[in-house]
């Protein structure tokens, strides 16, 4: 007799040994379980179509979800990315995680429903703690935690304590060989949290709305509140997750962001991806959820919330408001589409440095932009690739940037380092010639920019063809105009700005229009307009 067959027979027979044995075929492959089932007998095989059920509500808050609803509740790849999150917890990991995602692409239902349900229910002697702006919306997630539990007590295999059922503080009875009794607390933004500690915090959305995250005295009221109350209520080994919507960039998760960064695992999930690192793989422009929110309908929203909101919420790239030299809709009116863009005949691409004011990657970025102009007088920037670079590594950045878009001329300003910045690229430039990178392409002139004029000097000219909607973004570069539109001048030097006016002042002066700086002896411009 063969394993197979030995086992359906001993789990016929042996109701004494079933606990054990039903423990073991948890441990089999799926091929060899599926072969019990077909041998065993209607009896038996119903237990086993309950214990793949018990290991399928195991796997993870969405596969309980799919279980408890017959396969109603929807799934996505960001939300597998929450249920590992909520895994990786579990099975024993202290994180803290941050999850930036756009409203109504079920983060709450995931993160503050489902996910606290499983993880109580894979550790029926945890504590949970949620909190949320309200303490309606945070005792609503409460009581459906709660519901569930009452519901679907003899699935979940955990019960609720008689003593203890409140919506926003419910216990659970202590499991059998334990004195340690779990449950969940639920509270307000800015309320208490008395009592134990928790094994598992999650704050949802700590903010209600744009009102709330624009008040200065809201925001140090909701710091002061994560600091003092939610903080100190960690039990030794436990795990934050704070998943919201950004409303501004001093809200919750950009202090956070600003004091303690290397603390925190940053899940950001833009409603349409912004660069090629996005977290699903996705392409710059892809969709989130296509299946709920295509690109077309992202596209109908944003013209409905206006930029700012739809950066805020839908991008997770809160804008502040304007500064004083630009203004948000002189770069979002006149933004040029990739199918319109290919109508364009470049007569000039320039790629300008700013340098770091240091050599290591520990100090500010370096702003490396590239900008392009038209024979009828319009001006494109075409790529930031501003970024904390060495001295090697922001000339072959340069350089490689340069190639790509077969640029004429490579901009340097010389303020920092003298002519450090400029023997980087040359050097660059001389490593990918030996590497056969630069297939055959001559070596852009090289313009130093001592920038002796005020940064207002510099930037009002470059402005002003803004707004007369002569300068055309050929893509959304979230960082680089935020510091266009909230720069005032007498702020620190913004790396990515100076890059781009230094590009673009390149490019309009009226002495270079067609050769560049100086003429060019081997006719690199030809073919150009």
């Amino acid at each position: 007799m063969n394993s197979t067959a030995r086992m359906v027979s001993v789990l016929a027979t042996a109701d004494v040994l079933e606990e054990t044995l039903l423990g073991h075929y948890r441990t089999l492959p799926v091929a060899e379980r599926r072969r019990i089932a077909q041998q065993a007998s209607p009896e038996v095989r119903l237990r086993l179509a309950w214990v793949e059920r018990q290991m399928a509500m195991d796997r993870s808050p969405g596969a309980l979800a799919s279980v408890l609803t017959e396969g109603r509740e929807k799934q996505a790849p960001h939300l597998d990315m929450i249920d590992g999150v909520f895994r990786r917890i579990a099975a024993g990991e202290r994180m803290q995680v941050m999850i930036t995602c756009p409203p109504r692409h079920g983060k709450s239902q995931r993160a503050s429903r489902w996910g606290p349900l499983w993880y109580l229910r894979r550790n029926p002697t945890a504590r949970v703690m949620l909190a949320s702006y309200g303490a309606d919306l945070a005792d609503d997630h409460g009581r459906w935690v709660r519901d569930q539990l009452r519901d679907y007590a003899p699935i979940l295999g955990i019960r609720l304590d008689d003593g203890s059922r409140a919506a926003s503080r419910f216990d659970l009875e202590t499991p059998r060989g334990s004195s340690v009794r779990g449950g969940m607390v639920t509270a307000g933004v800015g309320g208490a949290l008395n009592g134990k500690g928790f094994s598992l915090g999650i704050i949802d959305d700590p903010f209600k709305g744009s009102d709330d995250a624009n008040s200065p005295a809201q925001r140090e009221r909701v710091w002061n509140w994560y600091q003092s109350v939610f903080y100190t209520r960690r039990a030794p080994g436990a795990s934050m997750i704070l998943i919201n919507t950004r409303w501004h960039e001093d809200d919750l998760s950009g202090r956070i962001l600003q004091v303690e960064p290397e603390n925190w695992t940053l899940i950001d999930l833009p409603a349409l991806a912004l660069s090629d690192t996005d977290p699903l793989g996705r392409t710059p422009g892809q969709a989130l959820w296509p299946e709920q929110y295509d690109e077309e309908e992202l596209a109908r929203t944003k013209r409905a919330v206006g930029e700012r909101v739809w950066w805020a919420l839908y991008q997770q790239q809160p804008r502040p408001l304007e500064g004083g030299v630009w203004q948000w809709p002189w770069i979002t009116d006149h933004r040029i589409t990739p199918v319109a863009f290919r109508a364009v005949d470049l007569s000039r691409v320039v790629v300008a440095l700013d340098p770091a004011g240091g050599d290591t990657p520990g100090h500010d970025e370096s702003g490396i932009v590239a900008a392009g102009r038209s024979a009828d007088g319009h001006y494109y920037v075409l790529a930031d690739r501003t970024g904390k670079h060495s001295a090697e590594a922001r000339g072959r950045e340069t350089c490689l940037l340069a190639l790509e878009l077969t640029a004429d001329a490579i901009v340097v300003e010389t303020n920092y380092g003298g002519d450090m910045a400029r023997q980087n690229v040359i050097q660059a430039w001389n490593e990918l010639e030996r590497q056969g990178g630069t297939r055959g392409q001559p070596m852009p002139r090289i313009v130093d920019v001592n920038a002796k004029k005020g940064k207002r000097l510099r930037a009002e000219p470059i402005a002003q063809l803004y707004e007369t909607g002569l300068v055309h973004h050929t893509a959304e570069f979230p960082a680089l105009e935020t510091q266009m539109v909230t720069w005032i001048p007498g702020m620190d030097s913004p790396d990515r700005m100076d890059a781009a006016v230094h590009a673009l002042t390149e490019l309009a002066d009226p002495t270079a229009v067609s050769v560049g700086s100086a003429p060019y002896r081997d006719q690199r411009l030809t073919g150009r307009r």
